[in-house]
């Protein structure tokens, strides 16, 4: 039996480092990875259950072609398959131009080698391709403008805090490794904040939970500086060094007071104060933020106005003093970080000219043209489900001419293609990844041979190109020739400018690059305009055209303009997938059979629905079918649901999502989505 130190590349805080076992050419067994101080105790129930994901008898083993008459998928060769991709490739660009076909990748899988796939559209003379992020962009963008750049203190730094606030964020379930710095400061003395509208696993090892409504957070932490400027409890040696803005910021919070602030948030007055006298007296803080408050038309502006609190505090660039949103220290390979590498406007190509949002994907696909859309390519990405407006999306998928999905496994997304190349596994090509939580560059090397007929996507694009005619000399520039040897030199070109990284120990064990900051921020320089931090941002002006000061700004759809629809809907993040992955899984139907959407039992008496009854939650956009489950742990007027779910596990919350963007770093308003449920069936109990 071999053993091989690896990491998973999905999209995931923890980015955990872990052991593989691998038998007679087969992954049978996982181990924790103690080298990772981020993830010394293994990996979560999803990394568990990569042993079935990559022995799946469910997974796409070769390429399928849609039957025209019957709708079933076939097999289908791949010298027959490649053919067929590149005269339907040839022909768009032909008779409708290279913008007539869309290229579409999201971030199921990391890693260097994504980048080849960009390299073939641009070979091929260029592609309509995506602006923004499904995720964190608009807490990006915050951070950036406030900061200068994303990064924090180590995960492990927690352990040093006397007072830790998660901020919307459930790290129980999303960042389970979080929980072992947390545990420790605890044990330490360090009191647990939790400001959240449900009652989470992580809310059950907290001194305080605050249930906030949905979409005001910003009110909230305007409301606590508020009370911390009135009280004196800021860093005023701090503000006065290190922070620009702050006469025009302190004028601009009075009208938060705590009536106002309760009146907005749902929480009563005493709550508030109480808060600002916890944070103004208990140092050092770390106050770590979610992505989820981030995902409404405000989102931006909740960040800047969370930030407020730790740097006003004084808690930046100190042991156990750290603003948690987004640690990119490790991608040192990018020439242009996120959030700015979402951005349409930077360094524009004129191959890449036309981009369409990520978060309008079903409206801007319907819309465009000049040329109109005939093709599009999914890799990395499931968006039927995932996007939203699933309705809208769905349809303009259907419109098409042509769809090429690449895919493990068959996904609503796959189930709409005409072809579907069968995607690689983790195990099955080596990588280097980065994290956005802990700092840390990794090795995720080949350790099994390709299932059945499947090709790495570098192998697909470069047979590609020689079916469609390229010379050796033009698939050189751009492509990567197949094999394990090529992928590993020019991982090691890439290593090469890092000397302080090394191949060999790479694997064995993940390493961090000397530029690493444990303490982030520690020597108080800040790479924005002023050199300072920037309360009051003329680029958050300039660029985006909010208040160049942190505010509240109601989110689109609230009580005062939805009043035919009056639950909040929530859709969080579970344990159980990463989006809508593993949820296909057998090991994880075990425990996680269905959807269900918790209710507050009093909002559930008065629609007359009880525990377990089917109930349908629905909008203007949609609706989804589901079981409710009555439970106070959810604040009264909120519903919620888990994202992720498959249209044919009962369907995706996205049928109930609205398509905006968030009000900087072009991100995605999920959440700001009001709804109805009602009972539509009462199940009989055996």
């Amino acid at each position: 039996m071999n053993v091989f130190s690896t990491a998973c590349p999905r999209n995931c805080y923890s980015t955990c480092s872990f052991k593989v076992h691998v038998e007679n050419g087969k992954i049978v067994n996982i181990d924790p990875h103690s080298e990772n101080k981020a993830t010394p105790e293994g990996v979560c129930l999803k990394g568990l259950a990569y042993i079935e994901r990559a022995n799946s008898k469910d997974r796409i083993l070769y390429p399928l072609i849609k039957n025209k008459k019957t709708g079933n998928f076939e097999k289908i060769s791949w010298s027959e398959v490649l053919k067929i991709i590149s005269e339907k490739i040839n022909y768009f660009k032909n008779e409708f131009g290279n913008h007539s076909i869309l290229f579409y990748a999201a971030s199921g899988m990391s890693g260097l080698l994504n980048s080849f796939s960009h390299n073939f559209w641009e070979m091929i003379g260029g592609a309509t391709t995506m602006y923004g992020n499904l995720c964190w962009p608009a807490g990006l963008e915050a951070t950036r403008l406030t900061l200068g750049e994303n990064k924090h203190n180590v995960p492990w730094d927690i352990e040093n805090a006397k007072l830790i606030i998660l901020w919307g964020k459930n790290s129980a379930e999303s960042n389970i490794q979080e929980m072992i710095p947390i545990e420790k400061a605890q044990v330490n003395g360090a009191k647990l904040i939790v400001i959240d509208p449900r009652r989470t696993p992580s809310s059950e090892r907290a001194d305080l939970l605050v249930q906030i409504k949905p979409g005001t957070d910003a009110a909230l932490a305007l409301g606590i500086v508020n009370l911390l400027i009135e009280t004196e409890l800021v860093d005023y040696e701090f503000i006065n060094k290190h922070v620009t803005g702050f006469d025009e910021f302190k004028k601009s919070v009075k009208k938060y007071t705590p009536t106002k602030v309760a009146e907005i948030t749902g929480i009563d007055a005493v709550h508030i104060y109480r808060l600002a006298e916890i944070i103004g007296k208990t140092k050092p803080m770390t106050l770590i933020a979610g992505y989820g408050m981030q995902r409404y038309t405000n989102g931006g502006q909740t960040v800047r106005s969370l930030l407020t609190l730790s740097v006003l505090t004084g808690n930046i660039g100190k042991k156990g003093a750290s603003w948690q949103y987004a640690n990119l220290q490790s991608y040192i390979f990018d020439d242009i970080k996120e959030p700015e590498s979402y951005y349409p406007s930077i360094n524009p190509n004129a191959l890449f000219r036309r981009k369409i949002s990520m978060a309008k994907l079903g409206e801007d696909m319907l819309n465009i043209s000049n040329p109109k859309l005939k093709m599009i390519w999914v890799e990395r990405g499931n968006p039927i489900t995932q996007n939203p407006d699933t309705k809208l999306v769905m349809n303009a998928f259907r419109g098409l001419d042509f769809r090429v999905v690449v895919e493990q496994f068959l996904t609503d997304t796959a189930m709409e293609a005409d072809i579907i190349l069968p995607a690689k596994n983790m195990f099955e090509q080596t990588d280097i990844i980065g994290g956005y939580w802990n700092p840390y560059v990794q090795l995720k090397p080949k350790v099994v041979e390709p299932a059945g007929e499947v090709k790495p996507e570098t192998e697909i694009y470069y047979l590609l190109a020689k079916q469609m005619g390229f010379s050796d000399e033009k698939i050189k520039k751009y492509l990567i020739e197949p094999g394990e040897e090529a992928i590993e030199e020019y991982l090691k070109n890439k290593l090469s400018e890092f000397p302080d990284l090394d191949w060999e120990k790479l694997k064995q064990e993940p390493q961090m690059p000397n530029q690493v900051e444990e303490i982030a921020f520690e020597d108080l320089k800040f790479k924005t305009p002023s050199g300072k931090i920037e309360l009051y941002s003329e680029q958050a002006a300039k660029i985006w055209n909010v208040n160049p000061l942190p505010e509240y700004n109601p989110i689109k759809e609230n009580d005062e303009n939805t009043p035919e629809f009056p639950l909040y809907f929530m859709s969080p993040n579970s344990k159980n997938r990463i989006h809508s992955q593993f949820n296909n899984l057998e090991m994880i139907k075990l425990l996680s059979p269905e959807s269900f959407v918790t209710i507050n039992p009093e909002d559930a008496n008065i629609r007359g629905i009880i525990d377990e009854d089917k109930v349908e939650i629905y909008n203007n956009r949609g609706y989804v079918k589901t079981t409710a489950k009555l439970d106070y742990s959810i604040k009264k007027g909120c519903i919620s649901m888990t994202n992720g779910w498959w249209i044919k596990q009962g369907g995706t919350t996205n049928f109930l999502s609205k398509a905006r963007e968030t009000d900087m770093g072009f991100g995605t308003a999920f959440h700001d989505n009001k709804v109805e449920i009602r009972k539509i069936e009462r199940l009989q109990k055996k």
